[in-house]
């Protein structure tokens, strides 16, 4: 029997709700038995936050390092060894220090195999920035660390619905000078390419958001979706991607035609993420695509305004974990069967009840919680 998937969790900022949404996404008994958590944080702010939720069965199995990390126990790698107390919500250079290197040594442990896949709890991106951490955030970050030289994409999901951005973490003024051809272009086949490895879907069908309101109006708003999105959807059509668009965001979510494409590529970050987390409802998951590794988090930031307050919901963390171990055997599994393509029909489409790894099954009820 294969060893249970290994999943490291970065502690974030321990000034906000990261410890609690984590420490209530492992509380289940039976946690272990799904797969290996190891956290990278402090013993003793852990330990303050298990006190305030009352999780007395909780117990945490403190390593130096990942590789000492054990099947059957919740792992905790001590990145600082004093003991702290948080603020909650204030935004600290020391949160933010810890922040960092809890990440630094999460993504070395990942490079050298120590663990399997990573899982990120939300930063203050003020806090954090320093001589070890100089990026608008985790994606940015992550692609320097481990990119290999590939472009990440980030990637909005739950069950129901996937939104990619084709640009990130830039002001808005800056968005019309990305919107090119040859951006549209390589983004659709990024989006195609992980919605086959990551997700399973055999020929993905992606819908592909305008700019513009009303998509130009033939000209009349904006050129963007005449001059350059559609011919970029024609292209991509030649090359066989079922690329479809460019559709008004407002009319496409509003009338759920999101619910029959397997993924939608937006322009730009709010134009995606303002509708996910709506109609996400708060088990909504970041995943980092495109890159060598599988790295996850929940859909929310810091949460400052409830933090250290018992009341944050943990849905969102656990379906990053859940979705992280899921894409792993799903590539795992893509890559098993492109190497050897007479696996292929046990292995591509379990939506056909061919053999496959069964998903973790998840059993959380949503609960409320206000995102930063």
């Amino acid at each position: 029997m294969s060893k249970l998937v290994k999943v490291g969790i970065t502690h974030g900022d321990y000034n906000g709700v990261g410890y609690e949404v984590i420490l209530k996404a492992l509380g289940d008994e039976s946690i272990t038995e799904l797969f290996t958590p190891v956290v990278f944080g402090v013993k003793s702010i852990a330990g303050q936050c298990i006190d305030l939720l009352g999780l007395d069965n909780l117990k945490l199995h403190t390593v130096k390092k990942a590789s000492e990390a054990k099947e059957g126990k919740i792992n905790l790698v001590e990145i600082c060894e004093d003991n702290i107390s948080p603020h909650p919500g204030e935004i600290a250079e020391h949160a933010g220090t810890l922040a960092a290197k809890a990440l630094e040594r999460a993504v070395d442990d990942l490079k050298k195999g120590n663990i399997d896949v990573l899982v990120t709890a939300p930063i203050s991106k003020e806090a954090i920035q320093g001589r070890n951490f100089n990026f608008p955030g985790h994606t940015e970050f992550l692609e320097d660390k481990i990119g290999d030289g590939r472009k990440a994409m980030m990637i909005l999901c739950d069950e129901k619905l996937r939104v990619a951005l084709m640009t990130i973490h830039i002001p808005v003024a800056q968005i019309p000078e990305k919107v090119t051809v040859e951006n549209v272009v390589n983004s659709v086949e990024t989006f195609a390419s992980v919605l086959k490895k990551d997700f399973g879907c055999e020929r993905p069908s992606i819908a592909v958001l305008s700019l513009n309101p009303h998509s130009g109006d033939g000209g009349i708003i904006g050129k963007e979706e005449e001059e350059i999105i559609k011919p970029a959807l024609s292209e991509l059509r030649e090359k066989g991607i079922m690329a479809f668009g460019p559709y008004a965001a407002d009319g496409f979510f509003g009338h759920g035609s999101y619910k029959n494409f397997d993924g939608v590529l937006a322009m730009y970050h709010d134009q995606g993420l303002a509708p996910f987390k709506t109609l996400a409802t708060g088990g909504g998951v970041n995943f980092t695509a495109n890159l060598p590794f599988v790295r996850t988090s929940p859909d929310h930031g810091t949460a400052y305004d409830i933090a250290w307050k018992g009341v944050a919901d943990e849905t969102s963390m656990k379906e990053a974990i859940y979705m992280a171990i899921d894409i792993f055997r799903r590539r795992r599994n893509f890559e098993t069967a492109s190497a050897n393509p007479l696996q292929k029909y046990v292995t591509e489409r379990p939506d056909r009840g061919e053999r496959q790894e069964k998903p973790i099954k998840k059993t959380t009820q949503p609960a409320e919680m206000s995102n930063d």
